[in-house]
């Protein structure tokens, strides 16, 4: 099984170094420990989620918001809009900078979806995360440097995937999310060892192409 990458689209990036405390506390931060706030729009939410918990294991920084798009990046509300907004917080200008700067690599070099047929219609993301940070750990209910796997595609090919992973491996169901998500697909988080986690993902992926090959059983 070959899987054809599709890199995310980093749309926009931008710093607020003192931000007023109204808008800190409208977007989670917390005005008496944060003062600067660092903003990213991307083509791809997932990964824009694992890139932010990538950033708080490089930055003394904290995800304050984080969310998907109704419909996805196809029907976005402006051009830099994308699928995701997501926005760190941290004691200053430096410490977002640098908590930018991991999210950056991770979308760049790291989590990306993948085409799961010839056509290129059916996008997968069958992503591993060895440890995790404060962040994915705080919303999956999981300690934090665990090993995880982040699991997404269209409803059915989910369902089915979903199925195979559980199956074919030592993982448990940390978090599920059924269809439809805000951008109309389905996923899951499953939590094991790292090992396990790989081959839960592997299987979640070959499960996904199998349904893309074959969409109706006879």
């Amino acid at each position: 099984m070959i899987l054809e990458p599709i890199p995310p689209k980093i749309l926009a990036v931008r710093r607020i170094h003192a931000a007023h405390a109204s808008v800190l506390a409208s977007y989670g931060a917390d005005p008496e420990r944060h003062t600067a706030l660092g903003l990213v729009t991307c083509d791809q939410d997932d990964p824009t989620y694992v890139a932010l918990d990538e950033a708080t294991k490089h930055a003394p920084v904290d995800v304050v918001f984080a969310r998907s798009f109704y419909a996805g990046a196809a029907h976005a509300s402006g051009r830099l809009s994308g699928e995701i907004l997501g926005v760190l917080a941290g004691a200053g200008p430096d410490e977002v900078e640098e908590g930018l700067r991991a999210l950056i690599r991770c979308l760049e070099h790291d989590a990306r979806f993948y085409r799961a047929d010839e056509r290129g219609e059916i996008a997968v993301f069958p992503h591993v995360i060895s440890s995790l940070g404060t962040y994915l750990s705080r919303e999956a209910g999981l300690p934090q440097g665990s090993s995880m796997a982040y699991l997404v595609a269209p409803p059915i090919e989910a369902t089915i995937g979903m199925d195979a992973a559980l199956k074919a491996a030592a993982v448990t169901a940390a978090r599920v999310f059924p269809p439809p998500t805000e951008t109309n697909f389905a996923a899951a988080w499953l939590a094991g060892e790292l090992d396990a986690c790989k081959a839960a993902a592997t299987a979640f992926a070959e499960a996904v192409v199998e349904v893309g090959r074959r969409p109706r059983e006879r």
